[in-house]
């Protein structure tokens, strides 16, 4: 399903005053498809990507997946861990790997924390850690797992629920160029095959050849991105009631 972000708007306070992360924006990203989110530092890429993946509710606004409303101001934080057990993988900057379990055990984790089988889910880890090239470090810890081996496991582990929205931040930040191209290629590969809705943040421009669409984030705010630009949605009308 695709993923649509309406009018997300995000305040913080700021003193006496506030400061807006996140500015009205408008953003669809078509099932299947990845899109990269460029900026500078500060512009407000990660602030945008937490509201989308409800670690953050938006000020104003709201994310969709598909015809669903399923984040806004006022979800519980009980509702949006729900969402995000059942609907999102998150892939963060850094991959958060727990140091006492093995990769394979990284991904059974997951699966125990969404009720899953543990037989089904000993063989679902193990097809994604396959499907990311590093099946052979199935009993290895983190420890003993290059840069690269951590983000491929953390990709895997965000697939394990099969999900309709992919959420990544930063991949490639602690990579070289040519390992930092590979798993954003790793990345669009498994958008392709798992039809999910994929967002990318990243502040490398020459990684992305195989991304689908770019958007760039100044300020808050989306501007026109030379290389391409990703589609957008119109604005929802006012009084519009949540599905």
């Amino acid at each position: 399903m695709d993923l649509h972000l309406r009018g997300i708007t995000l305040v913080y306070p700021d003193g006496e005053g506030t400061l807006t992360a996140v500015d009205d924006v408008h953003l669809t990203v078509p099932a299947g498809t990845t899109t990269a989110l460029l900026g500078p530092s500060g512009a407000g890429k990660s602030s945008l990507l937490a509201v989308a993946a409800g670690l953050t509710r938006p000020t104003r606004g709201c994310v969709e997946i598909g015809d669903d409303t399923v984040l806004t101001p006022t979800t519980t934080v009980a509702r949006a861990t729900r969402v995000r057990l059942d609907r999102i993988g998150v892939v963060f900057q850094s991959p958060q790997l727990l140091a006492s379990l093995t990769a394979v055990e990284q991904l059974e984790l997951h699966a125990h924390l969404r009720g899953g089988r543990p037989a089904a889910a000993r063989a679902r880890a193990l097809e994604l850690l396959d499907a990311v090239g590093v099946a052979g470090q199935a009993g290895k810890r983190p420890a003993q797992l290059s840069g690269g081996q951590r983000q491929r496991v953390a990709i895997a582990r965000a697939l394990m629920g099969a999900p309709e929205v992919l959420l990544v931040d930063e991949p490639t930040s602690a990579l070289d160029h040519e390992r930092g191209s590979r798993v954003v290629e790793l990345v669009t590969r498994l958008t392709r095959e798992t039809s999910a809705a994929t967002l990318l943040v990243s502040h490398d421009a020459s990684t992305l050849g195989s991304v689908d669409a770019r958007v760039r984030l100044v300020d808050g705010r989306l501007a026109a991105d030379p290389a391409a630009a990703a589609v957008r949605t119109a604005p929802v009308p006012a009084g519009r009631p949540p599905r």
